[in-house]
């Protein structure tokens, strides 16, 4: 059995952590002028949290998938390469959302892709599921905001 020094072990969680929130960081970069500009002056749902809600879900919710990346790295390498190929569709179409969303102004847009994040999460949580019940887990949230992130684009679809 191979014994893995502590960085070993912790690296692929911090790494990807921190790769995570480094996306977020550049997405939001790229929603600022909508954000300001366009995003207020649309009819929203009801049940829109404040602004201020958005940037700390989603910074928790960084912190999740890349625990899950990490835990997905632990993983025996045949299982291993489709879970993080998953991983890694979910995290483009993430990152995808925000520029067609807010970066385009195109809700409809984004709806397409939410719902293509939705499936993506899902495939990836099912594949995971007896692979590293860790990675299921820090989905499950992620999944919960999506599903709430998906009614509140398409409410923006459907009024605006």
């Amino acid at each position: 059995m191979k014994t893995r020094t502590f960085w070993g072990r912790v690296a692929p969680y911090a790494l990807a952590v921190v790769l995570c929130l480094a996306f977020g960081w550049v997405a939001s970069m790229l929603q600022r002028e909508a954000l300001a500009e366009w995003y207020p002056l649309l009819a929203k749902s009801p049940l829109t949290p404040p602004g201020v809600v958005f940037p700390v879900a989603w910074s928790a919710l960084y912190v999740l998938i890349g625990i899950a990346f990490g835990a997905v790295w632990h993983v025996p390498a045949g299982r291993r390469r489709a879970l993080l190929g998953w991983w890694g569709v979910q995290c483009v179409l993430n990152f995808l959302w925000s520029v067609c969303f807010f970066y385009a102004r195109s809700p409809w847009a984004g709806m397409v892709v939410i719902v293509a994040l939705l499936v993506a999460v899902a495939v990836f949580m099912l594949k995971s599921r007896r692979a590293s019940r860790v990675a299921f887990w820090c989905f499950v949230p992620y999944l919960l905001w999506l599903a709430f992130a998906t009614y509140l684009n398409a409410y923006v679809c459907l009024y605006n």
